[in-house]
């Protein structure tokens, strides 16, 4: 069994072994190396994929070099959100303030540039010498006739969640800033999805044939007029609830839309989304063509999908993921081709995110939240997992373990979305798990 820190006793749960009361939405450990622990990396994954915009870091140039391209975002239009513009501070910055440097990067950067809007990240150091970057982003907004957003991401004691507070914080400032006309009776805002690997587009087109508009995505593929007329929709469709939740439910105080949180992950609650969203609007065209499409693309993908059973019944998964939401999905996925899922956890789940995990999963299976690679990987080997679906990160722990790896985060080029995306996935998982390479490492995760 793996040794844990003391602080993190009550973040790790053994189902049918102990009385569940899992602590979770608390501050990292110290020394645990948790995942989530940046709240500029997390203001930054949210807002990064508006593509009309301007994205200026205002701290070290690390900050803005860490973070460059963080998310797999595709656009069907500009790409200027992909430069990793910085205010480059200096020590002599720090001593004397920054901000006029920032109020000159800024206009030579919209000058230049021409965004729609422009977005400036407050990081650690900002916070710690005192610059006003409110008065310097109002400034700019009233000199170029753009809104110019501070998003306060200073780090210290915050986590990722607290960045994705800061970033709903500034998007909130475009909502409602635009008219509605034009907008159909049955819209929707997609909210939660960062168009990796072109996801965005396949949800985009299911709406389209079921005959509700989509009035903006926030914020893959987003665009800044269309965040500006959002709060015209009829509903918020809320995907990754992590990062957007409290985007939605300011929505819903402000404005009076309602949201539900949906997956497109798997087939099982792709149809489950689509169908909840149908229903809302009491439309029976909408409805029947709903079900109709269901229909299709179920009869298309499943077929293929289930020819992976017989090679994957009876494997193991590792799971661990930034909202709880993706863990429901992929549990069901994996059980839709005879794999189980041994070890669960989150980097932003709540209570009932976790007693919902609790009911899922089978007994013995570990569910962690807030974890960090020794604990990942102890765990694992533990419980002799064939592959680990998690990020980036996690990547080079789960090869030296000498088990398979799925990519299910920011930087993956396959779309896992909807029901094509299922296949895409069952095809990754098998790719890893058959791969002849395994022959040559042992189980406890040392080469032979």
């Amino acid at each position: 069994m793996a040794e844990i820190l003391t602080q993190r006793e009550k973040q790790i749960f053994r189902k049918g072994t102990e009385c569940f009361d899992m602590s979770c939405e608390k501050k990292s450990a110290a020394g645990s190396v948790s995942q989530r622990a940046c709240v500029f990396c997390g203001s930054r994954v949210v807002l990064y994929p508006i593509v009309d915009a301007l994205h200026l870091v205002h701290g070290p140039i690390g900050c803005a070099s860490y973070t460059w391209d963080i998310r797999g975002a595709l656009s069907s239009g500009r790409q200027l959100y992909r430069m990793s513009f910085s205010t480059d501070l200096q020590e002599e910055d720090v001593v004397f303030g920054g901000e006029k440097k920032l109020y000159r990067s800024l206009i030579e950067l919209i000058d230049r540039y021409k965004p729609k809007s422009a977005f400036v990240y407050a990081t650690c150091i900002v916070g710690i010498i005192g610059d006003d970057v409110d008065a310097v982003c109002e400034r700019v907004s009233k000199e170029k006739g753009i809104p110019v957003l501070p998003v306060h991401s200073e780090g210290f004691k915050g986590t990722k969640k607290d960045g994705y507070k800061a970033a709903c914080v500034a998007l909130f400032k475009l909502v409602g800033t635009a008219g509605i006309g034009g907008i159909e009776k049955n819209s929707i805002n997609i909210l939660g999805d960062f168009n990796i690997a072109g996801e965005t587009w396949m949800i985009r087109d299911y709406y389209n044939r079921m005959g509700v508009e989509v009035v903006s995505t926030i914020t893959g593929d987003g665009r800044t007029d269309d965040i500006c007329r959002s709060h015209g929709a009829s509903l918020n469709v809320v995907q990754c609830s992590g990062s957007m939740l409290y985007l939605a439910k300011m929505m819903k105080e402000k404005y009076d839309i309602p949201f539900m949180r949906v997956s497109y992950f798997g087939v099982e609650d792709t149809s489950e989304a689509l169908l909840k969203v149908a229903e809302f609007f009491k439309d029976t065209g909408i409805i029947a063509k709903t079900k109709e499409l269901i229909r299709e693309e179920t009869e298309i993908y499943l077929p293929e999908i289930l020819k992976y059973r017989d090679k994957l019944r009876g494997k193991k998964a590792t799971v661990y993921v930034g909202g709880a939401f993706k863990a429901f999905s992929l549990i069901k996925a994996l059980d839709m081709v005879g794999m189980s899922v041994s070890v669960v956890g989150s980097q932003t789940g709540n209570q009932d995110d976790y007693a919902r995990l609790r009911e899922m999963c089978d007994e013995g299976t570990i569910i962690l939240d807030d974890s960090n690679p020794v604990e990942l990987a102890n765990f694992s080997l533990e419980k002799k997992v064939d592959i680990f679906i998690g990020g980036v990160k996690e990547r080079p722990m789960a090869y030296k373990l000498g088990i398979g790896f799925c990519d299910h985060n920011h930087q993956r080029k396959e779309a896992l979305t909807g029901y094509k995306g299922m296949l895409n996935f069952i095809k990754e998982v098998h790719s890893s798990l058959m791969s002849p390479v395994w022959r040559f490492t042992s189980r406890n995760g040392n080469a032979l």
